[in-house]
């Protein structure tokens, strides 16, 4: 199988033709980013169906907005902040997002330093996927897609403080869920005599 890389010149050609309502370029920047897509989609909801029509209601809002783009920064950055906030629109319709305050908490800072780095990248996002939804969701903005607490606030319609303690309280099952993987991974490596 040979490795096709299209040029930069290709992606521009892709963005003017759905600009003009094209379904043949539509298809292909659809092909070329749905799988990205649909892993951002999946980070927020969980259900494998509801992420694909979140995916599906993402770009047909891509493609309806498409002539908003203005080339600044990559057009799949562009495309993943419609993912987002369609995953957080589903959210709020479906209200999955129950977000607790706790300000006492919300600046503690777990130590993850007496864990071993014996994890895969699946089994951390395994573990994110177990987070309750508003846990999971404020994770995901801030440690995954990089928005501030205060940008999260606004997207979520939260305070800024209702953000940090949903992000300290996910970080503080995270490393609980790492101690008990830590623990797995003892007594499978002892228990087989290693």
């Amino acid at each position: 199988m040979k490795l096709k890389i299209l040029p930069y010149h290709q992606e521009e050609q892709w963005i003017r033709a759905c600009q003009k309502g094209e379904a043949a370029a539509q298809r292909q920047v659809y092909d070329k980013y749905a799988r990205r897509m649909l892993g951002v989609c999946l980070r927020y909801v969980a259900d494998p169906f509801e992420a694909e029509d979140v995916m599906i209601s993402g770009f047909m809002k891509v493609f309806d907005k498409v002539s908003q783009f203005k080339g600044e920064g990559s057009f799949e950055g562009w495309i993943r902040k419609i993912m987002v906030n369609e995953a957080l629109s589903h959210l709020r319709r479906s209200k999955s997002i129950y977000l607790e305050t706790d300000l006492e908490k919300a600046d503690y800072e777990p130590d993850y330093h007496s864990l071993s780095s014996h994890l895969e990248e699946a089994d951390l996002l395994q573990m994110i996927q177990r987070l309750p939804t508003g846990y999971k969701t404020v994770f995901n903005l801030y440690a995954i897609e990089g928005y501030s607490h205060k940008e999260i606030a606004e997207m979520l319609q939260i305070n800024e403080g209702t953000s940090k303690s949903q992000l300290c309280r996910a970080r503080v099952m995270l490393q609980q869920y790492l101690a008990e993987s830590e623990t797995e991974h003892k007594v499978m490596q002892y228990g087989n005599g290693k």
